[in-house]
């Protein structure tokens, strides 16, 4: 018997992923049929006998794709998780998710403590599974939850302060059995005391080591355990053996350890301030409209189409248009304009401005996750979790780097056991003063093992990048640069030349009509033809004019057959007239001869105007010029740009002496002119053949050549900023960014460099001393908690860093 089912497909980009598909799964032991449906993203299969993971498998050796049977969904969830703050405890967690079959999908954000899983299995497994591995879900995304940095913090801080309070004493009774009088039963007092240190504060860092082992991964707390566990059991053999008890050791190793350990998180938490400011700029109550009654409700209760009520001083709760009053806003936030902005009916506001006179009412249009404050904290969490490609470098030698520790730190003890006449001659001749080398043998290989085990530290390489990056799309995002991608702030390094779009880059993409030269027309009826065909487009140059008409009352006529031709024009029928306006190439394609009126056009061309010509049945009866104004701050971005010794070039659809004179009023090297926006990214391929390109633009109209580009620098305007596109974001539309973007980057990367640098010299140089006898575990745990906040710290310096 024949069946029929239906399977959804993610990841096909073309058609002929849908025939690559078919092909595969007709493969399938009882298969009878296969159809791909591309456009609804569909798999219909009709068979005999079947299993869904036959299907899988076959659709996921056609190449990269998901896909789910119609009882299946695809879901998104974002859990807040605490203990998510390394990148060994996202390891651990990141094999527990990929245990559980459903889930496609894991993204683990160590900075904002989110893991961000795509599941078909039930959302209960999921969190089931990371709970399993040892970690405590607080809650999901958009939930009242606890802040999982300050729980973290403040049990980081209780484990300190407990642990001080006991290793204190114990030093104090170590110095006077040592030095002043011998304590009875010293032995029994240090073994119970160093207990709860252990056992109790260091129970968490035990937990840690465990949960990794079951997972066959080791981390920091891994050596650490060992360095205090062990030592601590081994000082057990005084009991029958004159060997040195390592007690008093232990615990000030995990003393040490715990007070780095507080010293780090909190640092940690200085780093990732950014967010926390942003989050806080938002509104929490809202006053809205309800039957003619004013009433104040949480934010969180707005929905679209609400009105809302926005008094003077106040800030305005999310995202709107002004339907009734007139104010001036403060949207610093967005522009870094300290100058307020005149708003009256018909007017976009955006929420977390602050109202500063009149009253507004507003109509709510983006609400919640959709909201402007909200997509920017969306996307400085992303870059906040993105790495850069030297960084996965890192993580691959930080995964090797505890398994080799611990058998350098059992190399040690057998090195020590068995070639003592090697050693200890070392040690007598730097005599340093927290060394004994008249020490019981079986002591000193002990302690050479030990302060191996505890001067290694790995969690300074997994800080280097991450904490630098949250540090500096922090700083980014205040100057309202949004990097997004990581790996930018490498690429930025090599980057040889800045490509710039120029409409709405370059200029102010808000041409204006300037000049029109009719023949054998009135101007009147020039401006009716050219006004009434482009009022059915959107073009910038199509808008400048009709506006230009509608001011000047001239009266439009209905317009049929109305057609685009991209890149170069118009055309259509006002009555039985054929009209064309557009460029040399269209009047070329439909031949109608411009030679009179080049002159007329190149006169126009130099002064930086683009020239639309207006055909009447295949009679020129005129021109228009528009011009669009250069941008007050391209002059002195491209200035910059040249000083850091960037070559600078722009590419545009206009005519090579329109675009020749703009990019001579800004100092642009090089314009690459009469370019279609679909081939913009093809130019850019051919000049990376060169050398590495980062490319300019819009974001919309751009985001090919954005892609295409081993940097795409995307200028938001206004409540305009989710543009995939782009690597890094410039959320206030001021070119200048572009300079400001280049020098984060590059401070960013220097940074990373130096903390990959210092964490890398500090493993080589310490391992080595500590392997020699050089070294006392307890100085060693001191300088390894020194290691990991040296790293953080480097990183904060970033902010005071000047990069505008």
């Amino acid at each position: 018997m024949t069946h029929k089912k239906i399977y959804t497909v993610e990841g096909m980009n073309c058609v002929s992923c849908s025939g690559s598909i078919e092909n595969s799964v007709k493969k399938v032991k009882g298969v009878k049929s296969a159809s791909v449906n591309f456009a609804a993203k569909k798999l219909y299969v009709e068979y005999d006998e079947l299993t869904d993971d036959a299907i899988k498998k076959a659709v996921g050796d056609a190449g990269e794709y998901r896909v789910f049977s119609e009882n299946e969904v695809e879901k998104t969830v974002i859990f807040i998780v605490q203990g998510l703050d390394n990148p060994h405890c996202a390891m651990t967690i990141q094999k527990a998710l990929e245990r559980v079959k459903g889930v496609n999908k894991i993204d683990l954000n160590t900075n904002t403590h989110k893991a961000r899983v795509t599941y078909t299995a039930p959302k209960n497994e999921v969190k089931k599974a990371i709970e399993d591995a040892g970690y405590k879900v607080l809650g999901e995304e958009g939930e009242e939850t606890e802040d999982p940095e300050l729980k973290e913090m403040n049990e980081a801080r209780n484990r300190m302060v407990f642990s001080i309070s006991i290793t204190i004493p114990v030093m104090v009774l170590m110095m006077i059995h040592m030095f002043v009088i011998t304590i009875p039963y010293y032995f029994y007092i240090i073994a119970i005391l160093g207990f709860p240190v252990i056992f109790i504060a260091g129970w968490h860092t035990h937990m840690s080591t465990i949960k990794s082992a079951r997972y066959l991964n080791a981390n920091m707390d891994t050596l650490i355990t060992l360095g205090s566990v062990v030592p601590y059991l081994l000082s057990f053999l005084a009991l029958w053996y004159p060997v040195t008890t390592f007690t008093e050791m232990a615990v000030t190793i995990l003393s040490f350890h715990l007070i780095g350990r507080y010293l780090e998180v909190k640092s940690k938490g200085k780093a990732s301030q950014a967010i926390k400011k942003l989050l806080k700029l938002g509104a929490k109550t809202a006053i809205i409209v309800v039957d003619e009654k004013e009433r104040e409700v949480s934010v969180d209760e707005v929905k679209i189409g609400d009105i809302i009520v926005v008094k003077p001083g106040e800030k305005i709760p999310t995202d709107g248009i002004v339907v009734k009053g007139e104010s001036s806003v403060d949207e610093s936030m967005v522009s870094g304009e300290s100058l307020p902005v005149d708003k009256f009916k018909g007017s976009k506001v955006i929420g977390a401005t602050i109202n500063q006179d009149g009253i507004l009412y507003i109509e709510a249009t983006r609400i919640g996750k959709d909201t402007f404050l909200s997509q920017i904290i969306k996307l400085v969490e992303e870059a906040q979790g993105s790495k850069v490609p030297i960084q996965e470098f890192a993580d691959r030698v930080t995964g090797y780097f505890v398994p080799v520790v611990i058998l350098i730190a059992l190399l040690a003890f057998a090195a020590w056991m068995l070639f003592p006449d090697f050693f200890i001659p070392i040690v007598e001749f730097f005599n340093l003063p927290w060394t004994n080398p008249s020490a019981p043998l079986f002591t000193l290989a002990i302690l050479a093992m030990v302060a191996v085990l505890v001067i290694a530290c790995p969690c300074a390489l997994g800080l280097a990048t991450p904490t630098a990056l949250m540090v500096g799309s922090g700083l980014g995002a205040e100057k309202g640069i949004i990097i997004r991608r990581g790996e930018a702030a490498q690429t930025m390094k090599d980057i040889k030349t800045v490509v710039f779009d120029k409409t709405g880059t370059i200029t102010k993409g808000k041409p204006e009509l300037t000049d029109i030269k009719e023949f054998g027309v009135s101007k009147e009826e020039l401006l009716t033809v050219a006004a009434s065909l482009e009022s059915s487009s959107e073009h910038p140059i199509a808008r400048a004019i009709v506006n230009y008409a509608n001011d000047n009352s001239v009266e439009l006529k209905e317009v049929d057959r109305f057609k685009i031709a991209r890149g170069k024009g118009v055309e259509g029928f006002i009555g039985n007239k054929e009209v064309i306006i557009g460029n040399r190439k269209l009047m070329s394609e439909k031949n109608v001869d411009v030679s009179m009126i080049e002159d007329e056009i190149m006169s126009l061309e130099n002064q930086g105007k683009t020239t639309m010509i207006i055909a009447l049945d295949g009679k020129i009866i005129g021109i228009l010029a528009v011009a669009d104004t250069v941008k007050e701050d391209s002059k002195k971005t491209i200035k910059e740009l040249h000083d850091l010794g960037f070559e600078t070039m722009m590419i545009t659809g206009d005519n090579q002496r329109t675009a020749e004179a703009i990019a001579r009023e800004v100092g642009i090297d090089e314009v690459i002119a009469d370019v279609l926006p679909e081939y913009k990214a093809n130019k850019v391929r051919e000049l990376q053949k060169k050398g590495m390109v980062a490319f300019v633009g819009d974001g919309i109209n751009d985001a090919p050549a954005l892609k295409q580009a081993n940097v795409g620098i995307a200028i938001g305007t206004g409540t305009d900023i989710a543009i995939e596109a782009g690597d890094i974001i410039l959320v206030r539309g001021n070119l200048t960014g572009v300079v400001t973007a280049v020098r984060l980057s590059k401070e960013i990367f220097r940074t990373i460099k130096q903390n990959l640098f210092w964490a890398w010299l500090y493993n080589v140089v310490a391992i080595p001393v500590a392997f020699v006898g050089l070294l006392h575990p307890i100085i060693g745990a001191a300088a390894m908690a020194i290691s990991s906040l040296t790293v953080v710290w480097n990183s904060l310096r970033l902010k005071k860093v000047r990069i505008d």
